[in-house]
């Protein structure tokens, strides 16, 4: 059967449509993240903060990593609160030997499972209720602040009715094609969470690098609403409290933290599988704006190709190089200031990788979430 020359030119037409759809996102949203400059602190006061860790079975991460979350040089009064949740290992002895050093550091003991509640939000909630201070900072047993600025880079986020500060959490620089993904894809939801914070539409944030006052944790009963859901206890709580007035961002180098990435395919699919069952509890508006990002961005190589072969050549090349350069700038500016800009050169490789990508990972949002955290 032959098909008639209109249907190519439709599809040219729809790929052009495609097209204005991703130039949108990246003027209205990217571009936001990518001319971001963070505004001069009217104030020098520093809050008390209590850093909160939940750690189950993270011996070995404590001896790593601990050590740089105990020696952050903030100048007010700062707590180091680790819940640690059920450990069978060694885990308990390390943190007595800890203390011994570092008097500001106190550590839970969790003995007994919370029945019905599911993942990290109870022992995230139990180190929320044994701080002492209002403004708490989260990560993770496995994340390393990138430096001893971290306590006071996120604190400088706060302002006048800001109540959330979004962070970075970045993996560690490795060699390999596993490596430069893993990576790739932290930056890409760091662009879409932070620019869209900046638009006034914050929708999530990550707890290797997270900051909130306690009243807003409070004022929310906790994680009441999605203890039943593995996870959440970052991105859907903040899906739920974060609003376009209480939300700041922070990206200062200096304010990230560091994570040992996946070594095999295998463990990083499943953790993406685990986080991706939870973006489909996330607010309509948010997922219209995330997914209609997501089906052009799917359909735009496959009509690129379409185009070129069967209508001409030149033309759907010459609509695809708008959105190449723009990208190409948005990409270089904010790869930049998180600190990815070595992923750059990659960047073409990487918006054909999303293709594959999301063929292999959306169909995660449909399956039923794993009843325990990592």
């Amino acid at each position: 059967m032959t098909i008639p020359p209109e249907t190519w030119e439709i599809l040219f037409y729809v790929f052009c449509g495609i097209i204005t759809f991703q130039v949108f996102y990246y003027l209205i949203f990217f571009c936001r993240l990518a001319f971001y400059k963070p505004k001069a602190r009217q104030e020098n006061f520093d809050h008390p903060v209590s850093v909160i860790v939940c750690a189950r079975d993270e011996a070995n991460n404590l001896v790593k990593n601990l050590p740089g979350v105990l020696v952050q040089q903030y100048q007010s009064t700062h707590e180091i609160v680790v819940v640690n949740d059920n450990s069978l290992d060694e885990s308990k002895y390390i943190l007595d030997e800890f203390k011994k050093s570092f008097k500001n550091l106190n550590h839970l003991e969790l003995t007994q499972e919370a029945k019905f509640i599911i993942g990290k939000k109870f022992p995230l909630s139990m180190g929320i209720k044994s701080a002492k201070y209002e403004t708490l900072l989260l990560t993770d047993a496995d994340c390393v602040p990138a430096s001893e600025l971290w306590i006071q880079k996120m604190q400088e986020g706060y302002g006048e009715g800001i109540e959330i500060v979004l962070g970075y959490g970045a993996y560690h620089k490795k060699s390999g094609l596993l490596n430069k993904l893993i990576r790739f894809e932290t930056y890409f939801t760091a662009l879409q969470y932070f620019s869209f914070a900046l638009a006034g539409i914050p929708y999530m944030g990550v707890g290797r690098n997270l900051s909130y006052k306690r009243e807003v944790f409070i004022r929310n009963k906790g994680f009441s609403s999605i203890n039943q859901i593995p996870s959440g206890d970052d991105d859907l709580f903040i899906n739920q409290v974060a609003t376009r007035k209480n939300t700041a961002i922070v990206i200062d180098h200096a304010a990230h933290t560091l994570s040992e990435p996946k070594t095999s395919w295998g463990e990083w699919s499943r953790q993406k599988f685990r986080h991706y069952t939870t973006s489909k509890f996330y607010r309509a508006k948010h997922k219209f704006w995330l997914g209609l990002h997501s089906i052009t961005l799917f359909f735009l190589y496959p009509l690129l190709a379409v185009s070129i072969i069967f209508y001409n050549w030149w033309m759907p090349l010459a609509v695809f190089g708008v959105r190449f350069f723009l990208q190409a700038m948005v990409y270089y500016r904010t790869m930049k200031k998180l600190n990815e800009k070595d992923l750059w050169p990659w960047f073409l490789f990487f918006d054909l990788w999303m293709f594959f990508y999301y063929i292999f990972f959306v169909p995660a949002i449909w399956r039923k979430p794993r009843k325990n955290w990592e």
